[in-house]
């Protein structure tokens, strides 16, 4: 075993090398400099001849602030860019700073390398709890975060299969009520803008369309679907999508699973010429602040982003302060749908 190096000189190295040549977890390295006592005597040996041969040196300070809580939580987003977030982190800091703690934002940026090095950083207990907001435990390093038994906590997309709290909204409740306001209007054409494959927000707003359409006696399997993936830029493809279909088959109104993609569709329907809402109506869902300045303002679903965050981070300090690991619990925060002027009465044709 020999130390790391790049270019003939010596990086510090990491808690993550140690584990590595040491073939265990991070979690594992962690428990042994902290309480060798608690691990079998080959592991241990096994860790501290990888620390010799490392030369990696522990965090103390961060060890000492570990054994009397460190008073920090990661908060573990997947994309700061996106409008939806800053709402839900101010509800995160005000209920995280009352009871006294700071936070560390993980923006992933859809980055593994960002993701592992966060993973380091909680192991080597840094913090005194994790609250994801990005729809997944971190990837390829499940085993090393529970091993560390900080406690998680996951709000706004909801994680199928972990027994952790969690915090969302009933999206595909949500969804039907959008649809059936624009089934309400007269619209028998509506078309669906999909989120990411895959995406358990995509999949919960698109079962919702599917019920209300069902329960108006359309068939879902002929509603036009377009191709998105949260972004401005997947509404504008779109809105051209949208306008090269004839008339006879061109949709009076859309859904679209969040208030990007449906921003983005406005903005290029009506640079064409398109009338909205006199030629196509159209519903998001989220109630972002840009759904306010759009033009027409957008009618959508809307979010208590500020109550998500609060709630969630309520969940998260119950958890770091209580002696036993917390219960798996799901919270419901409810939604309501916001009438603005993208929506109207079906044309007549």
């Amino acid at each position: 075993m020999s130390r790391p190096e790049t270019g003939g000189r010596r990086k510090p190295a990491k808690i993550a090398d140690v584990a590595r040549i040491a073939e265990v977890s991070v979690a594992t390295v962690s428990r042994t400099l902290a309480n060798p006592e608690v691990v079998a005597e080959e592991t241990r040996k096994r860790v501290l001849a990888a620390v010799t041969a490392t030369g990696y040196t522990p965090n103390l300070a961060g060890r000492a602030l570990r054994a009397r809580r460190s008073m920090l939580a990661l908060v573990v987003v997947p994309d700061l860019a996106n409008p939806f977030f800053p709402e839900v982190l101010r509800g995160v800091d005000e209920t995280l700073s009352a009871a006294g703690y700071g936070i560390i934002i993980a923006n992933l940026d859809n980055s593994a390398e960002k993701e592992s090095r966060y993973v380091d950083l909680a192991c080597a207990g840094q913090v005194d709890g994790v609250l994801l907001l990005c729809g997944h435990v971190i990837r390829g390093r499940v085993r090393d975060l529970r091993a560390s038994g900080l406690p998680i906590v996951a709000a706004c997309e909801r994680i199928d299969g972990e027994d952790i709290p969690q915090v969302e909204v009933d999206n595909e409740d949500a969804a039907a009520r959008a649809v059936a306001h624009l089934i309400d209007l007269g619209h028998r054409r509506i078309g669906y803008i999909a989120g990411p494959e895959r995406n358990v927000l995509d999949r919960d707003r698109r079962k919702g369309f599917g019920r209300a359409l069902r329960a108006a006696r359309l068939d879902p399997r002929k509603a036009p679907a377009f191709a998105g993936d949260f972004t401005f830029r997947a509404g504008e493809r779109a809105a051209r999508d949208w306008l090269a279909m004839p008339d006879a088959t061109r949709p009076s109104a859309i859904f679209a699973a969040n208030d990007e993609m449906a921003i983005g569709f406005v903005k290029t329907a009506r640079a064409a010429g398109a009338r909205v809402p006199d030629d196509v109506s159209i519903v998001g869902f989220d109630g972002i602040e840009f759904a306010d300045y759009c033009e027409p303002t957008l009618t959508t679903i809307y979010q208590p982003r500020r109550d998500i965050g609060a709630t969630a981070a309520a969940l998260l300090i119950a958890a770091m302060t209580s002696p036993k690991p917390p219960s798996p619990r799901f919270e419901r925060i409810a939604t309501r749908l916001m009438l603005r002027d993208s929506t109207a009465a079906a044309p007549k044709r």
